[in-house]
């Protein structure tokens, strides 16, 4: 296993709404925290039911901050374990394991202008970004589509009378309309979103219409890129042992089981750290890293979100 880094003791809880859990976490020895940017998420080890559950989540601490580290957690009806430990179990003083902070969804210093697009619980690392020195010299726009009723939920980390976060929620007269809001961004904009499945591909798609340039469009997913499915075997060719890949657990969390060291950072198929080769079966893609081209050529495995299409995989690990 890879080792954690931090020790941290929850010193807050506070449910901000009925499926918002927001925490604090210090170090247990009272010493700084290793500073973060705008962006950056924390992978926490969460107590489950008889297994640990690996879960990041962005940090909504001002950058540079070292006092402790502030989440935001949404309870998921159907978690898989990490939403569900930090809403049910974890409490007042309790004390978890975690990874040091690391930034895959920095802002860009060289943008003219940061545009940020967030669906629900996908603005929590933009809630770092508007307190971000650079950010703010820059100029920016927030635009938040989430519930009528979470309107007012994220108030205490927004700038207070902000003219330039902006709300949007499922009703007439108050739904974004993407491509309107993409086509009157000045030149040199950069282009952030962060929510589920079905936002991100909205705002991904009207700005290749667009002609927005790849380099200034940003994106982080979350939601249910590893989501179980059919339950497969994996074989660990190097390590000479098999698992089961239970069909609410992902292929990562199985090997993981084993105690085998697989190496890990975003958990959700965007940072590469965990691609494995592939020496037999196919995969069931659902990662953002790889290439199509790597896709295609199936020599290559993201294990902490994709699975297998048949019965069998045999990875070297």
């Amino acid at each position: 296993m890879i080792s954690s880094g931090l020790k941290l003791k929850v010193v807050a809880v506070n449910d901000i709404a009925p499926s918002l859990r927001q925490l604090s976490l210090a170090s247990v020895d009272g010493s700084a925290l290793p500073p973060n940017g705008a962006g950056s998420h924390v992978l926490f080890n969460l107590p489950g039911q008889g297994r640990v559950h690996r879960n990041a989540y962005s940090l909504i601490n001002p950058p540079g901050s070292r006092s402790q580290y502030d989440i935001i957690v949404r309870r998921v009806p159907t978690s898989r374990g990490g939403s569900a430990a930090v809403h049910e179990r974890l409490q007042l003083g309790d004390v978890i394991e975690a990874q040091l902070p690391a930034n895959l969804f920095p802002p860009q210093r060289r943008a003219r202008q940061h545009l940020m697009i967030a669906g629900g619980i996908g603005i929590t690392p933009f809630l770092s970004y508007l307190q971000d020195a650079g950010v703010k010299a820059s100029g920016y726009a927030l635009h938040l589509c989430c519930r009528e009723s979470e309107r007012e939920v994220f108030a205490p980390w927004l700038p207070a009378g902000d003219p330039q976060v902006f709300f949007h929620w499922d009703a007439e007269g108050h739904r974004l309309d993407i491509p309107a809001l993409l086509a009157r961004q000045p030149a040199g904009t950069h282009l952030y979103v962060c929510g589920p499945a079905e936002l991100n591909q909205a705002v991904l798609d009207a700005a290749q219409a667009q002609g927005w340039p790849a380099s200034q469009v940003h994106s982080e997913l979350f939601g249910a890129a590893s989501s179980g499915g059919v339950p497969f075997e994996a074989v660990l060719k190097k390590s000479g042992q098999s698992v089961r890949v239970g069909e609410d657990e992902s292929l990562l969390e199985a090997i993981e089981r084993l105690g085998v060291a697989a190496p890990c950072l975003c958990r959700g198929g965007a940072c590469g750290v965990c691609v494995t080769p592939l020496l037999e079966g196919e995969a069931e893609h659902r990662d953002h890293y790889l290439s199509a081209s790597d896709k295609a050529q199936g020599r290559l495995i993201m294990p902490c979100v994709s699975r297998a299409r048949g019965a069998r995989l045999v990875l070297d690990l």
